[in-house]
């Protein structure tokens, strides 16, 4: 496994409690951060934190909640210090309809979580790292939001948004030692599939040419490069994680 430097670095990771946060988490530690895990299940996050050892704190937090994730920044950077590294991996698959048969609340719901979420999370954690005059985030989207899958519609407006939203800060923080990617994977076995159909699971594994799901390790290696001071010239970049199913 290789050695990425993040030795002194304040890493949040949102959804850190479990999935693609969890892995991330336990490879920053590894490579010398001190981590936030910010999760709405704070029990769940409270024994991740207690696995990853004295360099990682569990806060209980909805992502939904602009005020509550502004105040958690605060909270984060009174008791470890200003916030380097902001990884969006807090999010919901939602369940499988067609657009025409999506309830407007469920709509809401998935790009509330995924969307909105992503942009309180930027918007309370980028001013400390302005303040600094250095950072780096990675937002997790997914491979539907390059293609879109059926029956998968908010899901995949909701990631395509980050995509977007990720490419409008890699700009307006280009100035600055501050980089934003994201990155695109597709399926891994989380606890997200557990919201899923089983024919719907089968379509995307399908899809990736690899015949295999993503390996959480896999994507944390990614994501943790993309943290480090290593990677000081990408930003409003999109990294993809698709097991060749998206050559772009």
């Amino acid at each position: 496994m290789n050695h990425y430097d993040l030795q002194g670095r304040v890493a949040v990771v949102t959804g850190g409690a479990q999935g693609i946060g969890l892995a991330v988490a336990r490879r920053m530690v590894a490579s010398g951060a001190t981590v936030a895990l910010w999760d709405r299940d704070e029990v769940l996050a409270q024994g991740a934190a207690r696995d990853l050892g004295p360099a990682a704190r569990a806060y209980g937090l909805d992502v939904t909640d602009g005020e509550g994730v502004i105040a958690a920044a605060a909270r984060t950077r009174a008791d470890l210090g200003p916030i380097a590294i902001l990884v969006t991996s807090a999010g919901i698959a939602g369940s499988n309809a067609k657009v025409v048969d999506t309830d407007p609340a469920e709509w809401d719901r998935i790009l509330d979580v995924n969307l909105t979420g992503t942009f309180h999370c930027c918007r309370a954690v980028l001013p400390q790292m302005v303040e600094t005059g250095y950072g780096r985030v990675v937002t997790i989207a997914s491979i539907a939001g390059k293609e879109g899958n059926p029956s998968a519609g908010a899901y995949s407006a909701s990631k395509g948004g980050v995509i977007a939203l990720t490419k409008s800060l890699g700009k307006e923080h280009a100035a600055q030692d501050i980089a934003v990617n994201c990155v695109t994977p597709a399926t891994a076995k989380t606890r997200i599939l557990d919201t899923l159909t089983p024919q719907f699971i089968d379509y995307m594994l399908s899809r990736i040419p690899r015949a295999r799901f993503l390996e959480l390790e896999e994507a944390a290696s990614l994501v943790t490069w993309l943290c480090t001071a290593e990677n000081s010239f990408t930003t409003g970049a999109v990294f993809d994680l698709s097991g060749g199913r998206a050559t772009y």
